[in-house]
C-alpha cells in the first residue's frame, strides 16, 4: 500500500526522523505495567520501536487509511489496532482496569483534550510520554509564577512528576507544522491520591485560572465562600502564585468551609 497522506482536519504531521522516534519510545521505563497504548500511530514510525520492547503494544487510530496501512505492514499488531476516537472511547473495553502506559506523537489540535482524558484514567496510567506542540508541553511542565503556568500545569502535576525532555524542529515532519514540538514524560507519583476532595480540587483550580489576572478572592466568588474564609491571606494571591501543594491546601480550607 502507498504511504498514508496526512490529513489536515485530523491534525496529522507524520514524523519522518527514525532516531527521534526511537528516543521517544525509549522514554518509557516499562515498570509497573505490561501494556502500552499509542495514540495516533499514523504509519507506525514510533510503533515499530515499541514493538521491539518486551511489552504488549496497542494502538488507537481514528484514520481508517492509517488503520489499513498498519494492519498490512505490522503483523505484530494483529488484534491490537483499535479503530476508534480515543477521546470518545472507553479504553477499559481493552484494558479492563489494568495498568497501562500512554505514548504518542499527539495531534496538536486535540493534545490538551488527550491529557485531560488521560487524567480520568490516572489510577491506571503510571506513565505517559510523547510529543506535543512545544508550547503545550512547556505548559504541562511549567512551575508557578509564569504566564504559561495554568490549569494543565496544576492538574497534571498534582498526580504526576512532569519532565520536559527535548525540543523537536519542524523539518522532521511531513508536512512540517508551523511550530516546534516538545517531548515530555509524566511519571505518576507514588502517592497520587489527594488529601482533599478531588472533584472540588479540579473545580477550584479551573475556576481560579478562568480569571487568572484577578486575586483568588475575586476569581473564586462563585464558590460562595464564607466571609471569614475570604479574609485568609491566600486570597490576596493570584492563581499563578500558588504551587500544587498550596492549591491542595486551599481546597482543604474550602472543603472545611462547607462548600
Amino acid at each position: 500500500m502507498e504511504k498514508v497522506k496526512a490529513k489536515k482536519h485530523l491534525g496529522q504531521h507524520f514524523l519522518k526522523d527514525e532516531s527521534i522516534a526511537k528516543v521517544i519510545a525509549d522514554t518509557l521505563n516499562l515498570e509497573g505495567y505490561d501494556d502500552v497504548l499509542e495514540i495516533g500511530p499514523g504509519m507506525g514510525v514510533l510503533t515499530k520501536y515499541l514493538l521491539e520492547k518486551p511489552i504488549n503494544t496497542y494502538v488507537i487510530e481514528i484514520d481508517t487509511e492509517s488503520v489499513t496501512y498498519l494492519d498490512e505492514n505490522y503483523p505484530k499488531l494483529k488484534d491490537k489496532i483499535i479503530s476508534k476516537d480515543f477521546l470518545r472511547y472507553n479504553i477499559n473495553e481493552v484494558f479492563e482496569g489494568k495498568q497501562f502506559a500512554i505514548i504518542g506523537n499527539f495531534p496538536y489540535n486535540i493534545s490538551t483534550q488527550i491529557v485531560f482524558k488521560a487524567l480520568e484514567y490516572r489510577n491506571q496510567i503510571p506513565e505517559f510520554a510523547g510529543m506535543f506542540q512545544k508550547e503545550v508541553a512547556e505548559r504541562i511542565c511549567e512551575k508557578k509564577g509564569t504566564k504559561a503556568y495554568g490549569i494543565l500545569s496544576v492538574l497534571v502535576q498534582a498526580f504526576y512528576d512532569a519532565e520536559y525532555l527535548f525540543t523537536v524542529d519542524e523539518h522532521v515532519f511531513i508536512p512540517p507544522p508551523k511550530v516546534k514540538s516538545g517531548v515530555l514524560r509524566l511519571r505518576r507519583k507514588e502517592n497520587f491520591t489527594l488529601p482533599c476532595q478531588e472533584k472540588l480540587f479540579f473545580t477550584v483550580v479551573k475556576t481560579a485560572f478562568q480569571q487568572r489576572r484577578k486575586t483568588l478572592r475575586n476569581s473564586l466568588k462563585t464558590l460562595n465562600l464564607s466571609d471569614s474564609l475570604r479574609e485568609d491571606e491566600v486570597f490576596n494571591l493570584r492563581p499563578e502564585q500558588l504551587n500544587v501543594e498550596q492549591f491542595i491546601a486551599l481546597t482543604q480550607k474550602i472543603e472545611a468551609d462547607g462548600v
